[in-house]
C-alpha cells in the first residue's frame, strides 16, 4: 500500500505495525521514530509553538481562522499526483493537525480516491481500538492484535500495582496556559488509571476544555502535572511564569510540597503506542513507592520548593530534572532562561 499519514500518532502506529516502508508522506510534526523525520513532508503547520508563546499562538490561530484560512498548508498537487491508497487523519483537534474534511476535499478529485481513515480516540481503550482500525485498513490485522495485546499486558500490570495503593492523591493536568486548558481526552483517563483522583467534572475522556484559574485553585491538587501540548521541556519552562503569577499559586498543596512536574508532551499528547509509556510515567510520578524505571532522562522536571523565587518570572530556575539526586542540581541554563 501507499500511505500518507497526516497525523503524528498515525505515523507512530504505522511504524509499530512494521509498515514504515509503505509511508509516502507525513507532516512536519511526524518526528518519531527518528526515521520519520526523513520522510517527505506534505503538510506543514503555519504556526510554530517552539518559537511562540501561548498568547502569540492563540492570537495567530484566531487571526487565521477568522480569515477563513487553514492553519495548515497541505501540498494538494503532490497528494493528488501521488494518489495514495490510504490517508490517515483526524477531527479531534483543529489546533493539533489538519482536519479530515480538508483532507477529503483534497483527495476527492483523484480518479480512484484513497480511503481516508479518521482517528478520533478519546480514551485509552479507544486508542487501542484505533490501532486495530489501522491494522484492518492496512491488511495487517494480526500485527495490530499482537501490538494491542502487548500494550494491554503493560496496562494490566499498572492496574494491578495501583490496586495496592493505600490512597489516591488529588491530581490535576494542565495542557495549555494563557489560555488555560485542562489535560482532557485520554490524559484524564491516564491520570485515573495511574492512581490519581481528579475533580468529578473531569471524567476520563472529557474534552480538553478551557478553564478559569479558579478551577485549579478549587481542585487543591496534591500533584500538578503540566504537560503542555506540542511543547518540549524548554518551552514549558518559558510558559510556567504565567502560572506562577496567578493568585493562589503558592498556596496550592502541590506547589508547597514541590509536587509540580513539567512533562515533555510526546508521551502524553499523542494517542499512539507511546501513550502506555505515558501511563507508566504518570503512575510512577503519582505513586513513586509502587513504580520505578518508567521515567526516561530529560522527560520530566520537578519543582524544588526550596528554590522557589519571589519573582514569578524566575520560577523556571526552581525546576530541575526529576531524576537528579541532589537538590543542588539546577536546571540547565538552556531550560531555565526565558
Amino acid at each position: 500500500m501507499r500511505i500518507c499519514s497526516l497525523l503524528p500518532s498515525g505515523t507512530e502506529i504505522l511504524f509499530a505495525l512494521g509498515l514504515q516502508d509503505q509511508i509516502i508522506g507525513v507532516t512536519d510534526l511526524c518526528d518519531y521514530p527518528p526515521e520519520a523525520a526523513d520522510m517527505r513532508v506534505i503538510c506543514r503547520s503555519r504556526i510554530d509553538p517552539s518559537i511562540m508563546s501561548s498568547e502569540e499562538v492563540e492570537a495567530e490561530m484566531h487571526r487565521i481562522l477568522s480569515s477563513g484560512e487553514s492553519p495548515y498548508d497541505l501540498d494538494v498537487d503532490w497528494l493528488q499526483a501521488a494518489a495514495p491508497d490510504l490517508v490517515i487523519t483526524q477531527d479531534l483537534c483543529y489546533f493539533c493537525e489538519i482536519d479530515a474534511d480538508t483532507v477529503q476535499r483534497a483527495v476527492d478529485p483523484i480518479p480512484a480516491p484513497p480511503a481516508v481513515l479518521n482517528l478520533n480516540p478519546r480514551t485509552l481503550a479507544e486508542i487501542l481500538d484505533s490501532f486495530l482500525e489501522v491494522g484492518s485498513a492496512c491488511a495487517v490485522p494480526d500485527r495490530a492484535r499482537l501490538l494491542v495485546s502487548n500494550l494491554k499486558a503493560r496496562i494490566d500490570t499498572v492496574a494491578h500495582k495501583i490496586a495496592q495503593a493505600p490512597s489516591r492523591p488529588a491530581v490535576f493536568s494542565i495542557e495549555g496556559v494563557n489560555p488555560l486548558v485542562i489535560g482532557g481526552h485520554w490524559v484524564t483517563d491516564l491520570l485515573a488509571r495511574a492512581g490519581g483522583r481528579l475533580p468529578d467534572r473531569f471524567a476520563p475522556g472529557c474534552a480538553a476544555e478551557r478553564i478559569p484559574w479558579d478551577d485549579v485553585v478549587a481542585a487543591r491538587p496534591d500533584k500538578l502535572y503540566i504537560d503542555l501540548c506540542s511543547s518540549d521541556l524548554a518551552r514549558s519552562v518559558r510558559e510556567i511564569p504565567w502560572l506562577a503569577a496567578q493568585p493562589g499559586w503558592s498556596d496550592l498543596p502541590a506547589v508547597r510540597s514541590g509536587e509540580v512536574y513539567l512533562i515533555d508532551h510526546s508521551t502524553l499528547s499523542r494517542p499512539g503506542p507511546r501513550v502506555v509509556d505515558g501511563l507508566e510515567l504518570l503512575a510512577q510520578l503519582t505513586h513513586p513507592d509502587l513504580f520505578e524505571g518508567h521515567i526516561p532522562p530529560d522527560a520530566v522536571l520537578k519543582l524544588d520548593p526550596d528554590l522557589t523565587p519571589d519573582d514569578p518570572d524566575l520560577i523556571g530556575h526552581a525546576f530541575k530534572p526529576w531524576h537528579a539526586a541532589s537538590p543542588s542540581v539546577a536546571v540547565p541554563v538552556a531550560l531555565a532562561s526565558r
